[in-house]
């Protein structure tokens, strides 16, 4: 498990945040397909906090993306890096979960986040701030679509309707088991929307959601754990 620090000059306000998304935004890539689902790793982060004890844990799981077989795991621990603000949790969690990225001894192929992507109030959740940070290829997955409006996709697995904002997809919701409730999909960094539901779809053989995003709870609520118990 890897201890991260605070990194020096990260934003400590709602103003420098919004303008370090201001600025990163520009750099998002969205004319790319990206990785054919199936192929290469595909790897699962996710954060988990003890707000009382200023712990965050952060987990990074990479699947053989053919059989969905874990190859890889690792955890960091740090001080949460922000105060609670709707809209601005990836400075929460980001500098924990690049520590568990960077602990990979493998390239990590595409990364699922439990999140947002374009399909945020400022079009930049934390799978595309991850995504323009580390290079890789980014989707989000979450589990309720945050402030955005949609239609009920068909029952069937599969099945998408566009998560909207005003005429502009953000996203899609997605069923990924029949008539249980969708996922909300939406692309964070070099990966198209088809792609990203794809992969989710490929991702979703049982369960409602990706088991990179179920792999990767578990893992960090574990790490959480450990490092409190220490604390």
């Amino acid at each position: 498990m890897t201890t991260v620090s605070i990194p020096a000059g990260w934003p400590a306000t709602e103003e420098e945040a919004r303008a370090v998304q201001d600025e990163l935004r520009e750099r998002v890539l969205l004319d790319e397909a990206g990785p054919p689902p199936g192929t290469g790793y595909v790897t699962g982060v996710d954060v988990a906090y003890d707000d009382e004890r200023d712990v965050v844990a952060a987990a990074a799981v990479v699947l053989d993306a053919g059989t969905l077989d874990v190859v890889e795991e690792a955890t960091a621990v740090g001080r949460i890096s922000f105060p609670y603000v709707p809209g601005l949790l990836a400075f929460r969690e980001i500098p924990t979960v690049l520590a568990a990225l960077d602990a990979l001894a493998r390239p990590p192929g595409l990364v699922v986040c439990d999140g947002y992507g374009l399909a945020h109030p400022r079009r930049f959740g934390l799978a595309s701030h991850l995504g323009v940070l580390t290079g890789l290829p980014t989707i989000g997955v979450a589990k309720n679509p945050f402030t955005f409006a949609h239609d009920e996709p068909g029952a069937a697995r599969g099945s998408a309707a566009p998560l909207l904002a005003g005429a502009e997809e953000v996203g899609r919701a997605l069923r990924t088991r029949d008539a249980v409730k969708p996922v909300f999909v939406s692309v964070g960094h070099r990966v198209g929307l088809d792609n990203a539901c794809a992969h989710t779809l490929a991702l979703t053989p049982a369960y409602r959601l990706p088991e990179t995003t179920r792999r990767a709870d578990a893992l960090c609520r574990r790490a959480l754990q450990e490092a409190t118990i220490r604390h």
